[in-house]
């Protein structure tokens, strides 16, 4: 089975570093029946009392506003990947050394063994970045 590398917009917002900061957020978006299927949170060292939040996907006009009215945006300064299929031992590294291999820094890498899959998202500095890894990871990985 292949991997499918697709583009996928992410979306972040800032949180409060307390108790319950992200449980508001994903109830806010999860009551339109948004199915996150990427979450990442974490506190933000740069601001003391914050922290930042980022999910995906969300598609649709109800999906979109909810999030916006969550205090979400989508995550512009950075493009992202997803890859999605079979695990196999050593699949991180090599879809870090690939991208490594391109001459391309990652800005964040995210990934999930799930059952026999697995799924990773991957960050860029740019668009053209983000293309660049997707052509190598596509024959590195026969996506």
């Amino acid at each position: 089975m292949a991997y499918e590398i697709t583009k996928e917009d992410v979306w972040a917002g800032e949180i409060d570093d307390q108790t319950g900061a992200l449980a508001e957020k994903l109830e806010a978006v999860s009551r339109v029946g948004v199915n996150l299927e990427f979450v990442i949170a974490r506190r933000a060292p740069d601001k003391p009392g914050k922290g930042v939040v980022f999910m995906a996907p969300f598609r649709g006009e109800d999906s979109v506003r909810a999030a916006l009215n969550a205090g979400l945006s989508q995550w512009t300064s950075a493009a992202t990947l997803r890859i999605d299929g079979p695990d196999q031992s050593g699949l991180g590294a090599l879809i870090a050394w690939t991208v490594a291999n391109e001459g391309i820094n990652l800005r964040g890498f995210s990934g999930a063994k799930l059952g026999e899959r697995s799924v990773f998202y991957l960050a860029f500095d740019s668009a053209s970045d983000a293309d660049k890894a997707s052509g190598a990871l596509t024959d590195a990985l026969g996506g």
